[in-house]
């Protein structure tokens, strides 16, 4: 196994690089940084000159993508148009652990998204709990108690829950928990924020806020994992193996548990394992309309900006938590099977 996860790293690497190139080729139609420096006041175009030259943006694009990547030793710039090489600010690069500062705050990248990862990480790490406790629980309940009220009920509920966008659930669940509570005079949850800073940071406080941005996040993939569960649960119950057990005499409980289940729930680690990371880069939305600190709030104020190194900063890390989680989700995958071994 330790050989499958050394060569898949390094497979990784080729992938990254490829997905780093794209992306940066994207960035270039996204806007000019330039132009949102000057805040409420444009900057002149003989200033926006000279911070393209100070910057870096006036050269051609596989040279500032060459910067990005391994620095900026290799050049020299010429930042006053006198002939005279100049390099404005030493960058190591991103392959020397150098991810470049933000156009907007000057902070460096790595620093901006430390501070801000943990949050987002608290919020999917609870998110993710909640789908694969609930999404079991109601699936393999559901596939034992086949064409019931409860199914009946869970199956319309995961059409009604699979088909709202974020957004509107998001405000739907803020309106109804938060604003008609409030007026009702019941206790309401909190809408924005990570705690109330007259509270402080408490547990308590942090698990209130919580409420509302993990369920709106929860609810669409209960919503669509615990239908995939169902099925699987049943289709698995329909093959011979278990029905020999059940001739055995085997208890029934200990069918589900010990061959149904395992059996139906490889794909479903498969599904987990890839939506890991894409729930990091869907909580865009929702960490906007909550106000949560977190890395998808600061994507998209910096998204604003057409701040290129805060934007790639992120859509690497999130291009490095796909591979890295796809690597994951075949460890997982075959310690639940033994048939499948990784050489």
């Amino acid at each position: 196994m330790t050989t499958y996860i050394l060569r898949r790293l390094l497979q990784a690497i080729p992938q990254l690089f490829l997905i780093s190139l794209i992306l940066f080729m994207l960035m270039q139609s996204f806007g000019d940084p330039v132009a949102t420096l000057g805040a409420r006041l444009p900057p002149k175009p003989e200033d926006k000159e000279r911070l393209r030259r100070m910057l870096g943006l006036d050269q051609p694009m596989y040279i500032q993508y060459l910067t990005w990547l391994v620095g900026n030793d290799w050049q020299k710039i010429d930042m006053d148009g006198d002939g005279i090489g100049e390099t404005p600010g030493q960058r190591k690069g991103v392959l020397r652990g150098d991810w470049g500062n933000s156009l907007v705050t000057r902070r460096p990248v790595l620093e901006m998204i430390g501070d801000r990862l943990p949050n987002t990480l608290l919020l999917m790490g609870v998110t993710e709990v909640v789908i694969i406790v609930l999404s079991l629980s109601i699936g393999l309940y559901s596939a034992l108690r086949p064409y019931s009220w409860f199914d009946n009920f869970v199956t319309t509920f995961s059409f009604i829950g699979f088909s709202m966008p974020v957004f509107w659930l998001a405000l739907s669940l803020m309106y109804i928990f938060a604003v008609n509570f409030r007026r009702w005079g019941l206790p309401y949850l909190p809408t924005v924020g990570m705690f109330d800073p007259k509270v402080g940071e408490t547990p308590l406080e942090i698990a209130r806020h919580m409420v509302l941005p993990v369920t709106t996040l929860a609810i669409i993939s209960i919503a669509g994992y615990s239908r995939f569960v169902r099925s699987s649960v049943l289709e698995v119950l329909s093959q011979d193996y278990v029905r020999t057990a059940r001739a055995k005499g085997v208890r029934p409980s200990w069918v589900v548990w010990r061959h149904a289940l395992p059996n139906a729930a490889l794909p479903f680690i498969t599904l987990i394992g890839l939506d890991i990371p894409f729930l990091l880069a869907g909580a865009v939305v929702t960490e906007r309309i909550f106000a949560w600190p977190g890395t998808g709030r600061l994507f998209l104020d910096h998204l604003e900006r057409s701040d290129f190194p805060m934007m790639m900063g992120i859509l690497m890390l999130i291009a490095a938590a796909v591979v890295i989680f796809q690597i994951v989700t075949d460890v997982v995958y075959s310690m639940v099977d033994p048939r499948i071994r990784l050489n």
